[in-house]
């Protein structure tokens, strides 16, 4: 079946990005939040600055809006997660039924904010929150688990989802990285990156792997912070 309709979780700019691209590549667009109304009604920007939703689909007629369920239930075989690490698993296990049999990529990261920590890491944005599962599990497993039916595959978690979408805007020939139990999905999740400009795409095996994505988060922003705001960047892996 060719994949006409794809979703996306989430209304974040993280989710806008996705949106635009993959509107911008002929795919037509669900776009799912947990209240559209609530959504549509926000006159103010978003805690990240986003201007308001209907701001953005104003300026991106031919995307749609829906709830989490109905976004999902639209999509031919790919659904996107964006939604906030922390809350996934819960928002995702609701909507099993219109998941079932299609290929979630989750790009989720487990951030825990205002978690107590004997030794906490300050950063100018405030303290960096707490990587929770990490090491011995991680929220793509917790997904996976969650929903058995699902095709799992981590991915797009290693850089901003302004340059997933658009990997030449920082320039060079950087490394995307995915991880997931099935093949063919894994496949679909390649196809849909290189459609998005990558050349580089390693596979890092089963969805095991995602921990090492996840835990990931805190070195990009360690790099980030080094190199300034604004002065995005990429990862190569030379072998």
């Amino acid at each position: 079946m060719k994949t006409t309709k794809i979703a996306v979780l989430g209304t974040g700019g993280g989710g806008r990005a996705h949106a635009a691209k993959l509107a911008a590549l002929g795919y037509e667009v669900h776009v799912g939040t947990r209240d559209p109304e609530a959504t549509l009604a926000r006159t103010e920007p978003d805690m990240m600055g986003n201007p308001p939703y209907k701001q953005f689909l104003a300026e991106h007629p031919g995307i749609h809006l829906h709830t989490f369920a109905d976004a999902a239930a639209a999509a031919d075989e790919i659904v996107i997660n964006g939604i906030d690490g922390h809350n996934a698993v819960t928002a995702l296990t609701a909507i099993a039924a219109q998941l079932a049999g299609k290929t979630l990529i989750d790009y989720a990261v487990p951030y825990l904010y205002g978690a107590e920590m004997e030794h906490p890491w300050p950063t100018p944005f405030g303290t960096m929150p707490k990587l929770d599962p990490c090491d011995t599990d991680s929220l793509a497993e917790q997904i996976q688990r969650a929903l058995p039916n699902v095709k799992v595959v981590k991915s797009f978690v290693t850089q901003e989802q302004d340059t997933v979408v658009n990997p030449r805007a920082i320039g060079g020939d950087h490394t995307m990285f995915l991880a997931g139990n099935d093949t063919e999905a894994k496949k679909t999740v390649t196809d849909l990156l290189t459609s998005y400009g990558w050349t580089d795409i390693l596979d890092l095996g089963p969805l095991v792997a995602a921990r090492g994505m996840e835990m990931y988060a805190h070195m990009h922003g360690a790099i980030g912070m080094a190199l300034g705001i604004g002065n995005h960047f990429g990862v190569k892996i030379v072998r």
